[in-house]
Order: structure tokens, then sequence, then C-alpha cells
């Protein structure tokens, strides 16, 4: 693909194009950004990462790819614009929450199109993405599309209508595990360490325990019995865990933000 489009220039889009830049999988010069009014953000991506401003839509007729990461609710206005410059041969890869394959079929007609729910990970190469395809999408080209997204990080491909499971789950993830360390970061200092401290423990003991559930063959319940010690300090934490409901609160979060995906594919 020599020529790439973002249409959107958010947090998400910039993930993705600091991760391809990052790892070199694509030349700053080959991608271009846009977005509805806001340059100063363009200039700022184009300072950061060496990426092209597209100055107007009609520069869309070459395109390769065209990467939706505008806002959810602004996509139907910015197809409008936009399909009458997009060559018949471009592929669509959608990064939005909870717009249907069908509904981009639409608004741009028939063409390759793939979904993908990365999280802002994708900065450092560590996203975890869903990915869904269309019919139109080929082998080579799933393949492709796959190789483009593991360079951030990992990729599964599952049915569409999960990727709302992976929008709630390691979509919206990232912010998740950011408010327990603001948590864990109030706690810490309440009972007397310094903040910066209490990062360094938290960060560690974090990264320990991903890695520890990457490295062995074992379920998660078995590595929290290991730790915990009859009337210890482990399990006095994990019983005030389970007093507060704290099972009850996760399915509650990710349900909700799962429902919520639905509601933004109805349109509501």
């Amino acid at each position: 693909m020599q020529k790439i489009v973002f249409i959107g220039a958010g947090s998400m889009a910039e993930a993705i194009i600091g991760g391809w830049v990052n790892k070199g999988y694509f030349d700053a010069k080959q991608i271009f950004v846009s977005n509805r009014s806001d340059f100063t953000r363009l200039e700022n991506l184009h300072n950061t990462y060496g990426v092209q401003i597209l100055e107007q839509l009609s520069d869309l007729h070459d395109a390769d790819l065209i990467i939706l990461a505008m806002k959810p609710k602004d996509v139907g206005s910015a197809m409008q614009n936009i399909a009458p410059f997009i060559s018949a041969n471009a592929a669509i890869l959608s990064v939005l929450a909870g717009i249907s394959i069908k509904t981009i079929e639409d608004g741009l007609c028939a063409r390759p199109i793939a979904r993908v729910m990365p999280n802002t990970s994708a900065t450092i190469g560590m996203s975890a993405s869903g990915i869904a395809f269309n019919d139109l999408v080929t082998e080579e080209q799933k393949a492709l599309f796959i190789d483009m997204l593991m360079t951030i990080g990992l990729v599964v491909e599952v049915e569409e209508d999960k990727l709302h499971a992976v929008t709630a789950l390691s979509g919206s993830g990232p912010a998740y595990i950011y408010y327990l360390m603001e948590a864990f970061e109030k706690v810490g200092t309440d009972i007397g360490l310094p903040k910066d401290i209490v990062r360094q423990l938290m960060v560690q003991t974090l990264a320990g325990s991903a890695s520890m559930l990457q490295s062995v063959d074992e379920e998660p319940d078995e590595l929290r019995r290991k730790i915990m010690s009859p009337g210890g300090t482990t399990e006095a934490g994990i019983q005030a865990l389970q007093d507060h409901h704290f099972t009850e609160t996760i399915e509650a979060c990710v349900k909700s933000a799962e429902s919520r995906s639905r509601e933004l594919a109805k349109g509501v």
C-alpha cells in the first residue's frame, strides 16, 4: 500500500500512526491525515511523526487504504463527504466503536472492509486488537491487514458481532487499568508512601502479573490462591474485595461498555 489516509486524527489514529512510524512499518510520507476542522491537530501530527496533511478531499482519489477514525457520531457526514472522491479500488479499515460493516458499505459502497478494535497501547506496539472482515476481503488482504496490525500488538480475528465484546474488554481496557492505578496511588499515599514509590511498585506489580499469566500454564484463580495464606494479608485484601462486590463491579463495567457499543451500532 502506497498511500494511506486517516479520516479523523484523534487519540486512536495517533496511536496507530505512532506504532507504524516508530516500528518503521510504513514510511511517514505514505501516511496522510485529515479531520473536520482542527488544523492545529494535523500540524502536531505532522511535526511529531512526519506524516502528511491531506490538503483537500479530492486527494483521496489515489488512496489505497482509507482508515475511518473519526468520532462515531460523525461517521455519516464524514462518509458522505469522502464518498465522491474514493477510488473503487480503495479498501477501508475502520477503528470506529459500534459502527457496523453494513453501515460502512451503505455509505462507501461495496469494497473490501475491515473493522478493527485496537487500543491506545498501539503507540508502544502493545495493543490488543480484534478484527473482522466483510466478504470482499480476500485471504491475501486479510493476511496484509493482520500483518499491518501485528506491528502494533496482538491481533485476533473474530466474528463482527463479537467486536462489541472486544470493544468492552480490550478496547476500553487500558482506561480501566489506568483508573485502577489511580485508586492504588490514592490509597498508597493515604497509607504513607510517596506517590512515585507507589507508581513504581504497582506498575511493576501489574507488569509482573501479566507476564506470569503469559508465561505459566495456570489459571488466574490458581495463581491467586498460591499467594493467599490462611489468615494472611492477601486473604484479608481479597475478602474486602469480595465484601465490596468486586466481581459484580467488573461485570457491570464491561457489560455497560458492551451495551453502549451495541447502542452506537444502532445510531443511539
